[in-house]
């Protein structure tokens, strides 16, 4: 039993410095960092900084960039560009009601899960739309921005489908397509109760959210998911563990920058840097791209007013967040992983569906 156990304390210690092999270009990176920048340095140089951020939220759309024609790409990104804007709307509509609201976003994780996983989308699948929502889910609700704020995101997404576009009509001559992201494939049992179990996972951490009172409670649906999106069991505890460590080590990071005194111009700098540095590392290994993700996050929080919260009260609130967020997406995972459950859930689908169609 010992044996055993040092044996897997050492196998996980070992995967704690592995960097994993990739085939990623290494200019994609500078398009993501350039998607998300751009907009950041415009609203800076207008001073519309708050503008900027929502902007570059849309940017983060480059991501979905498929490794197939250039046909196939924009189709892709169009796609996803819209589906960022119905995000942030559904999210934005109900966020006049903490209760409410997080039930929608837990219908709505359950849906954009489902339609990810019928198109068999590759990472990052589900998780920016879910992301976008929760974000929007918990700005103070005003109906006459609504529709700046929804534009804004649009702008964002089709400034990155632009240079996606020149992007690829360069590398496809370099680089031969692979094979499509997205492949139709029929619905079943599965799907619908990994989405049920992703769903629920999410509406229980906003709520959570909400009754804690948190200033933030988005922060907890993201952390959930981010540890959810796991492909194994294994692979949850092992992710969440990185995205703990990984935060804690990344919120010293964001500290010492804070400590700093930045400038709005700086932040925004800092920003693509990490956004570079992520994309770089993501692919690799999770927790050191974690290190990164978490002062990244923080800037694009207080960008706009340029960091005059106290540091040290920003940095305990945060790992507090990140820390629930990760445990409630553990337990999520454990369900999502636990095959006699699935198995009896999709058995009881099965049955239920034959009832109704019988009658």
């Amino acid at each position: 039993m010992k044996d055993n156990f040092k044996t897997l304390v050492l196998r996980e210690a070992k995967l704690l410095f592995e960097l994993k092999k990739t085939e990623r270009l290494w200019h994609f990176p500078v398009l993501a960092s350039f998607c998300v920048g751009f907009p950041l340095l415009l609203g800076f140089y207008f001073d519309r900084l708050d503008y900027g951020i929502l902007s570059c939220m849309g940017g983060l759309v480059i991501l979905y960039l498929p490794a197939t024609t250039v046909a196939r790409r924009m189709i892709t990104l169009l796609t996803c560009s819209f589906g960022f804007m119905i995000s942030f709307v559904i999210g934005l509509c109900f966020s006049f009601n903490p209760i409410l609201s997080s039930v929608v976003l837990g219908f709505f994780a359950i849906s954009v899960h489902w339609v990810v996983n019928y198109f068999s989308m590759k990472p990052p699948g589900s998780f920016f739309f879910i992301m976008i929502a929760s974000l929007a889910s918990c700005m103070p609700f005003d109906l006459e921005k609504i529709p700046i704020r929804v534009g804004l995101i649009g702008m964002g997404a089709m400034l990155a489908c632009l240079l996606a576009l020149f992007y690829s009509l360069y590398s496809v001559k370099k680089h031969l397509p692979k094979t499509a992201l997205i492949v139709v494939k029929k619905s079943n049992y599965t799907t619908l109760f990994e989405s049920g179990i992703v769903g629920f996972f999410i509406f229980f951490s906003l709520l959570i959210g909400h009754l804690l009172k948190l200033a933030n409670p988005y922060w907890l649906p993201i952390s959930c998911l981010a540890v959810m999106q796991g492909a194994s069991l294994q692979h949850v505890w092992q992710r969440s563990f990185q995205r703990i460590l990984g935060t804690f080590i990344g919120l010293g990071l964001a500290w010492l920058l804070l400590l700093l005194k930045m400038t709005p111009l700086t932040i925004c700098i800092f920003i693509i840097v990490l956004q570079f540095i992520i994309e770089m590392l993501v692919v690799r290994h999770y927790g050191l791209a974690v290190i990164f993700i978490t002062p990244l996050t923080l800037f694009l929080a207080e960008a706009g007013s340029a960091m005059t919260i106290d540091a040290n009260t920003l940095i305990s609130v945060r790992f507090v967040d990140i820390l629930l967020g990760s445990v409630i997406g553990a337990i999520g995972g454990w369900f999502l992983h636990h095959e006699q459950l699935r198995h009896n859930t999709e058995r009881q689908i099965r049955k239920t569906r034959v009832h109704i169609l019988r009658k």
